[in-house]
């Protein structure tokens, strides 16, 4: 494999069938939470997926074998071409496009319903007063200046088929916020399961999948993840996610 690296860049191994990820330093990089949300999705053989949000284009290199094709969008333009690197690099270009655009336009991007399952990794936290000036690089990434929560559910359902399903990652705290936004626009939460940095602590973080047109209730709230255990090691199942191939 014959790799040109430029400068901030390193290669990452994502242990999953061989691929690995240039990642830029001085970007924002991806994270444990793509890793949990690729590992979470129960995807079909034919599904045509999009990514809300590539970035580096993580999750698409997770989920490619288990899929026919995916769309992986991104705003920022060297991420997008980072993307764009990774997909060629790891021989997925027949399988994952990469589209450069923001998905808050998503009616000039893509046609209604077209699309089996959507995944998201959002930004998590809403800006307070005055804190927009105080943020810059990495930290506003984490931040909702380009797409807030109502963007990217609002994306989702566009792009959704009937019955299509929506998986994200995202804020416990936001529970109640995410709840209210799928129901008003036509998805209805079936599981959900909660991230906990360790035992018998508050439960940071949320993986859920929506099903669009769905019915109310046979809601499955699914056995927390537990992501360290009490001396700060990694628990089993979190090596297990990381090592699956």
């Amino acid at each position: 494999m014959n790799i040109t690296l430029q400068e901030g860049e390193r290669l990452d191994d994502l242990m999953r069938s061989g691929r690995v990820i240039i990642q830029n330093e001085n970007e924002f990089c991806f994270s444990m939470d793509s890793v949990l949300i690729a590992h979470f999705p129960r995807l079909k053989k034919n599904a045509r997926v999009i990514d809300l949000g590539t970035g580096t284009g993580v999750i698409p290199l997770l989920i490619a074998d288990t899929v026919q094709t995916i769309c992986a969008v991104e705003l920022n333009s060297r991420m997008a071409e980072l993307a764009r690197r990774n997909v060629e690099l790891n021989g997925l270009a027949e399988k994952v496009s990469v589209v450069e655009g923001d998905y808050r336009k998503h009616r000039e991007l893509f046609k209604a319903e077209s699309f089996d399952a959507a995944i998201a990794n959002p930004p998590y936290t809403p800006i307070t007063k005055g804190e927009a000036n105080k943020l810059s690089g990495v930290a506003r990434a984490r931040h909702e200046f380009t797409a807030t929560l109502e963007d990217v559910v609002t994306a989702a359902r566009y792009v959704l088929k009937f019955h299509g399903a929506f998986y994200m990652i995202h804020l416990a705290s936001r529970l109640c916020e995410i709840i209210d936004a799928l129901h008003r626009h036509q998805m209805e939460m079936k599981r959900l399961r909660m991230i906990q940095p360790k035992a018998g602590r508050e439960a940071n973080l949320i993986l859920l999948e929506a099903i669009v047109g769905a019915n109310l209730g046979n809601l499955k709230i699914l056995p927390p993840l537990i992501v360290h255990n009490d001396d700060g090691s990694y628990t089993d199942e979190i090596y297990r996610i990381y090592n699956a191939t």
